[in-house]
């Protein structure tokens, strides 16, 4: 935690907070991981951490960009197909086998794409201009000087930097950095989040569920969006609704824990024992935010390392937004990784929604396009249970806190949630 402070938020229980001021205080108590060195396969998706400077050319020499002849332009210009040049053949270079080669004027070397251009040549005459000739070959076609021919450092040069800090490696960033010689780089490591649900009602799926038991699709949903995020998340078991056995879990989880998620267990009821858990581990915050769904929540730390905890609410609509609301900036600042928030995009209403003022409402719905431009459709109902709208959706509306509710054909703001930023 870069300000331990930041965690002890001023609302009390009975005070609403707003979420970007949540938000605000949160990636301010969280600091980024330590970089350290990683191989590269193991640091793509990961924010480098460092500038990467090129310790070579790329290429590092001129070499034929197609198989051919190396010539001098002078000894064939003015070649067709009706008076066609002859010239010797004199040796052959191909790529990774090449001996430091000289070509006298008029002659020709034979050439394999890759290849080191000879000292005295100017242009490669690709094989389709000629016969293919072995001891002498036969030239139709007269290409320019430099032709066919790819200059050192015309890609990258010595002292360039090739990737910058901050940028989030990607397939084309690992080959770039595989290519000038960098076997490892600095980055920040995945973050290790331990997701925990709460509730004695709660199965793992596979196992018969009772008339008042339900599967625990919480833990499952929150591994996979930490894991998504670019975590590594590790799902913990159940935890029944019991001071004494959560505490017990979440001491034996902190020690592999860079932050911790917790569902269920932080609302009014006599049986939400997270809060009680939590008063004598650390320093944690519980109140309310302007939002819907995810009105209760917590935020803080928890451990002698202070280990940053969210406790989010257990219905899994409100869970799953609460996480990308709040857990995801959180997460993406431990690796680096700006935006820390996902980024908006305008699209076109189709169907009204309706508002209560004072709450951010984040609406389930599908979001598409077509020759109108984007459009989003709603999917459900406001009920924070409805996990089989949610699954049916790829965005979320955004209806300000000062919004009574939208109009179909309105434009709207809206957070997709499978791209990635």
């Amino acid at each position: 935690m870069s300000d331990p402070q930041a965690a002890n938020l001023a609302p009390g229980a009975d005070q609403v907070i707003g979420v970007d001021e949540l938000v605000d205080r949160i990636v301010a108590a969280i600091e980024p991981l330590p970089d350290f060195a990683l191989p590269l396969m193991d640091a793509q998706g990961m924010a480098i951490a460092q500038d990467v400077i090129a310790q070579v050319s790329l290429p590092g020499f001129d070499n034929s960009a197609m198989d051919g002849y190396a010539v001098r332009a002078v000894d064939i210009a003015g070649a067709t197909d009706e008076e066609p040049v002859h010239l010797p053949v004199v040796g052959e270079i191909s790529a990774g086998r090449a001996h430091h080669l000289a070509l006298s004027p008029g002659a020709a070397i034979k050439i394999m794409t890759g290849a080191p251009v000879p000292t005295g040549a100017d242009a490669v005459v690709p094989y389709e201009w000629t016969d293919r000739g072995v001891a002498q070959v036969q030239i139709s076609r007269a290409p320019e000087a430099g032709a066919n021919i790819r200059r050192a450092g015309e890609a990258v040069r010595e002292g360039d930097v090739v990737v910058t800090h901050g940028t989030v490696l990607g397939p084309r960033h690992i080959g770039l950095l595989a290519s000038v010689g960098r076997a490892t780089v600095r980055s920040r490591p995945r973050p290790r989040v331990v997701v925990i649900s709460t509730g004695s009602e709660l199965r793992d799926p596979g196992t018969p569920v009772g008339h008042d038991s339900i599967y625990d699709g919480n833990s499952y949903l929150l591994a996979a969006a930490a894991r998504q995020a670019g975590a590594t998340a590790y799902r913990v078991g159940i935890v029944p609704d019991d001071v004494r056995a959560f505490t017990e879990a979440l001491s034996d989880q902190l020690v592999r824990a860079d932050l911790v998620i917790t569902s269920g267990g932080v609302s009014e009821g006599d049986y939400d024992v997270v809060k009680e858990a939590l008063r004598g581990l650390g320093t944690v915050w519980f109140g309310k935010v302007a939002m819907q769904p995810g009105r209760p929540q917590g935020f803080g730390v928890v451990g002698e390392d202070e280990v940053p905890i969210f406790t989010l609410p257990g219905n899994p609509v409100s869970a799953y937004v609460s996480f990308e609301t709040f857990v995801l900036p959180a997460l993406r600042t431990m690796m680096g990784k700006t935006p820390v928030s996902r980024p908006t995009r305008r699209a076109r209403l189709t169907e009204p929604i309706t508002s209560t003022p004072g709450k951010r409402q984040l609406v389930r719905a599908t979001y598409a396009t077509d020759r109108g431009g984007a459009f989003v459709t709603p999917v459900g109902g406001h009920g924070s249970h409805m996990i089989g709208d949610l699954a049916s959706s790829n965005a979320l509306v955004v209806v300000p806190e000062e919004s009574t509710g939208v109009t179909a054909g309105e434009m709207v703001q809206v957070l997709c949630l499978d791209e990635e930023f």
